[in-house]
């Protein structure tokens, strides 16, 4: 019989690891403020932007799932608004709100290992009255926070 020698290996812990829990803080935010995928995507694009037209906005929707009511529905939510009307041959401008800006500032935030509210008056999933993927996410964004706060506790000598 031959015996089998494994050679010891270093594993080399990865620089960027913040997409690790990007389900879980995608499920949250649209729970959050009743974003789509879609709506995250076309968000967080719009987010550096700054001032935009209609038509820009459908270019860059062209890549998503077609929703011909996306547009209007950002502007009715609040999430963006009409930051100048049209002006003889200049189209109408558009821009994020301060409402959709902190939204997506938030989405950062945690993807930046800031932890969930685990507060039922902040965090919808956490009522008591949810659907049960709703309690499943609870229980991920329980573990999630509890790793975020192991990572920041000083090591102990």
């Amino acid at each position: 019989m031959k015996k089998i020698v494994r050679k010891p290996h270093d594993r080399i812990q990865p620089s960027h690891d913040y997409l690790k829990y990007w389900r879980i803080i995608r499920y949250w935010a649209k729970k959050q403020y009743g974003f789509t995928v879609a709506d995250l995507d076309i968000m967080f694009f719009l987010y550096s932007e700054r001032l935009f037209t209609k038509t820009h906005f459908h270019k860059y929707g062209q890549i998503m799932s077609w929703d011909p009511t996306r547009f209007k529905s950002l502007i009715e939510r609040g999430y963006i608004h009409i930051w100048r009307e049209k002006q003889g041959k200049e189209a109408r401008l558009y821009e994020v709100t301060f409402k959709g800006k902190r939204a997506i500032n938030n989405i950062y935030k945690k993807l930046n290992g800031e932890e969930i509210a685990e507060s039922a008056e902040i965090n919808p999933i956490f009522k008591d009255d949810v659907r049960y993927m709703d309690k499943v996410y609870r229980n991920a964004i329980l573990k999630l926070n509890k790793s975020i706060k192991q990572q920041q506790r000083p090591a102990l000598e």
